[in-house]
């Protein structure tokens, strides 16, 4: 296996971690044993557990002695929960290392310079654009902007609107794109909705597979806004994720809410979406589009501070899939060290 291949598997393995990981990044890792076969391949675990390179290594046993690793983020090189993974990969004998990213965070950085020190060949930038655009954006948006990243969703006809004029709305998309919408659900650490949304609509906010069973990770689940949810609530059934309040009507107040949160997801019906948007905090955006004109009803999204189209919020098309019948188009902003895009 060469090393792009490598860090595809790594990438692969990633996923995995997301929202498992928080608020630690979902990293993975791949150990090479030194003829070039895969020995192992990890994933970080939950907060406390091990560290990506370490789940590769053990998979890896004595493989991992002469080997190469390849992973998604700079090696860490300090203590907190766990040791630095930077020595974990010194002991087991790995003689090259290479990854993706390199750790923004001064706390845990320098690992190349440690693994360097002692000898070990170590190459960063390996598959970097599509590990900042993938698993690791969430927790790049934190690192960078302290704040988690935020996802917009909507599913709506192709003329915008998310709801007939006397309300009804399920189902405006199949079941292909409810799959995939409760799979992004599964890797996410919350997601959040208004008080009118959650009295008139009752969800569980729940991630469920396509049999209806529930994902191993549940996301938190918000609900923004003063109204009491009624005592019998489907929010209230702790099969979900934990149920958090946040009795205002300002969006930066759920961030607050969230500190150990990556990625977000506002749910929400369009004053909701609205808010986040004028606020500036909106990072992508997940349109589910269906085949369908409803030609009146509520759009889904409102944005009170756009009067004019030099106002509108404008995005980079960053994906189109189809999802049976239905299409999904994901909007990104570039992540930047500086500012909100």
């Amino acid at each position: 296996m060469n090393i792009a291949a490598a860090m595809d598997r790594a990438v692969e393995a990633s996923y995995a971690a997301m929202g498992v990981s928080s608020p630690n990044p979902p990293v993975g890792a791949v150990i090479l044993a030194a003829d070039g076969t895969l020995a192992g391949v990890g994933a970080t675990q939950p907060p406390g557990g091990p560290h990506a390179e370490v789940m590769a290594l053990r998979a890896a046993g004595d493989a991992a002695r002469g080997g190469t690793a390849i992973v998604t983020l700079e090696p860490c090189n300090h203590t907190g929960r766990t040791g630095p993974c930077s020595q974990a990969l010194i002991e087991a004998g790995i003689a090259e290392v290479h990854y993706a990213v390199s750790d923004p965070n001064p706390v845990a950085a320098g690992g190349a310079d440690a693994l360097r020190a002692a000898g070990i060949r170590v190459t960063g930038g390996v598959g970097t654009d599509v590990v900042e655009n993938g698993p690791l954006r969430p927790w790049l948006t934190r690192q960078r902007l302290g704040r988690p990243m935020v996802t917009a969703k909507m599913a709506a006809g192709v003329d915008g609107r998310i709801a007939a004029p006397d309300g009804t709305s399920q189902w405006i998309t199949g079941p292909a794109a409810r799959d995939h919408a409760h799979g992004q659900r599964s890797r996410l650490d919350a997601i959040v909705i208004g008080t009118g949304t959650a009295l008139a609509d009752n969800p569980t906010l729940t991630a469920r597979t396509s049999d209806g069973g529930l994902y191993p990770h549940q996301p938190s689940r918000v609900v923004l806004g003063r109204r009491d949810l009624p005592a019998d609530a489907n929010l209230r059934d702790d099969t979900g994720g934990p149920l958090v309040r946040v009795e205002s009507h300002e969006p930066a107040d759920v961030l607050a809410a969230l500190p150990d949160a990556l990625w977000v997801l506002v749910e929400g019906g369009p004053h909701i979406l609205g808010a986040f948007f004028d606020a500036d905090l909106v990072d992508e955006v997940h349109a589910y589009v269906a085949p369908m004109v409803l030609g009146a009803g509520r759009s889904s999204v409102e944005i009170p501070g756009v009067t004019t189209l030099s106002d509108a919020r404008r995005f980079e098309t960053s994906g189109v899939a189809t999802l049976g019948d239905d299409v999904l188009i994901t909007l990104t902003r570039r992540l930047s060290t500086s500012g909100q895009g």
